[in-house]
């Protein structure tokens, strides 16, 4: 039944692929270009290049291709999807101008043709009649007796024109090829340029007043892979360490591959500094890349995994509980041996990376949890999306006597591209009700 399920998903999937490439084919080649001509035939194969190297680039990550090749497959592969949301996008907003545009051509082409109508003007009005008035005295007739000339015929409505449609056909696609393809050039560069500083204070009921003013730098959702790599992590690493934090809390996603393929990515980890040290958890895509391997990786780097478990601090426990995605390997959260038998009277963080542990956080106790995971959405509208499964999406909200964090995370999965949802690193000031 599961299978059936998955193939009926696919098929959907892919004719829903279908009939969108074909769309903004259709508006951007069929509607703008000459039968025949090289930019239809350039622009037909692109309709079909294009989805292919995306699909690869879904697929060769996880089907054991070698590294070099997902990197080939990634950036065109992955930009192209972006793309083609914010081009579908403002093809659609087009949609409602195309018929305006026509409209107003058409006006402009009426009132021009009848502005230059030679049958109207009163020069050939006074023409005509003298015309008419010399006819009758030369057939000797009365001119006071002439029948009135025939009256003129209103112009005819101009017919649709073939040069009028293309143009409005080259407007339209020219201006959503402009918003569409700058939307993603611009959420590119946010991507590239790495994440800013957000800060945020948190007061906490149990913490202590010798912890008040306490700063963890929450890192999440970097996705090291074939595009965000070396330099993607010590533009973080310097970022979060100029923020001279207290302590780090990296809550998952780090990786989309194998220690083999992105351990050198990795390597500026290294260089986090913090008075705390810095601690791990896992997300669901350690999972997907060898978490066992992963989590052995990052303490050669001088983190500290918590894998359902936890470290006392200076005033507070610490927490951290594996992804959900680890239940398929028998190591899920499991929340009793990370915060079982603590002392309740103290002030409880839980580093966790999905925000819907946020149930469990709170029957055990929890003052904060930390999350990522979501990415804010990344893509607008996938903020809509992500609302669906995440009890939030990005910053700060209260479950009952818990409070939960949500950065929209450091990097970027899939796409290289953030539009609405800014990627950032941000630092949590821990503030006590004592102080």
């Amino acid at each position: 039944m599961a299978v059936m399920g998955f193939v009926l998903l696919a098929v959907v999937a892919l004719a829903l692929l279908v009939a969108v490439h074909r769309y903004v084919w259709r508006r951007f080649v069929g509607d703008t270009t000459a039968a025949g001509s090289r930019l239809r035939r350039a622009g037909t194969v692109a309709a079909y290049v294009l989805p292919l190297l995306s699909v690869g680039a879904l697929v060769s990550g996880r089907s054991g291709v070698p590294f070099w090749l997902q990197q080939v497959l990634a950036w065109p592969g992955y930009l192209w999807l972006a793309a083609l949301l914010y081009l579908t996008l403002a093809l659609l907003v087009g949609e409602a101008v195309r018929p305006l545009l026509r409209r107003l051509l058409a006006r402009r082409a009426t009132t021009a043709g009848a502005g230059t109508d030679p049958a109207r003007t009163p020069e050939t009005e006074q023409t005509a009649e003298n015309g008419q008035v010399a006819e009758a005295e030369r057939a000797g007739s009365d001119t006071r007796t002439a029948a009135p000339p025939a009256p003129l015929a209103p112009p005819a409505p101009p017919a649709p024109s073939a040069s009028r449609r293309l143009f409005v056909a080259r407007a339209v696609g020219g201006a959503a090829a402009v918003a569409g393809l700058g939307t993603v050039g611009y959420g590119t560069y946010g991507v590239l340029r790495g994440p800013r500083v957000k800060r945020v204070t948190i007061p906490l009921a149990r913490l202590p007043r010798s912890a008040h003013g306490f700063r963890i730098a929450v890192v999440s959702d970097i996705h090291l892979g074939p595009i965000l790599g070396r330099a993607h992590t010590q533009r973080i690493v310097d970022t979060v360490n100029r923020t001279q934090p207290d302590l780090i809390a990296v809550v998952g996603d780090l990786v989309d591959g194998s220690v083999a393929d992105l351990g050198p990515a990795a390597e500026p980890l290294a260089g986090l500094r913090s008075r705390h040290g810095a601690f791990f958890v896992t997300g669901n895509h350690e999972y997907y890349s060898g978490a066992a391997q992963w989590v052995d990786h990052v303490r050669e780097l001088g983190m500290h995994p918590l894998e359902n478990a936890r470290v006392e601090i200076d005033g507070f426990d610490l927490a951290g509980v594996n992804d959900i995605g680890g239940e398929s390997e028998g190591q899920g959260p499991d929340f009793g041996r990370a915060l079982g038998d603590r002392d309740r009277s103290r002030a409880a963080v839980l580093m966790a990376h999905q925000p819907v542990l946020i149930d469990e956080a709170v029957a055990h106790g929890v003052d904060l949890q930390l999350s990522g995971h979501t990415h804010g959405g990344q893509l607008w509208p996938g903020n809509y999306i992500a609302e669906l499964s995440n009890p939030t999406v990005a910053g700060l909200e209260r479950y009952g006597d818990t409070q939960l964090y949500v950065t929209r995370g450091a990097g970027a999965w899939g796409p290289p591209v953030r539009v609405g949802a800014p990627s950032d690193i941000t630092v949590v000031e821990l503030a006590s009700k004592h102080a």
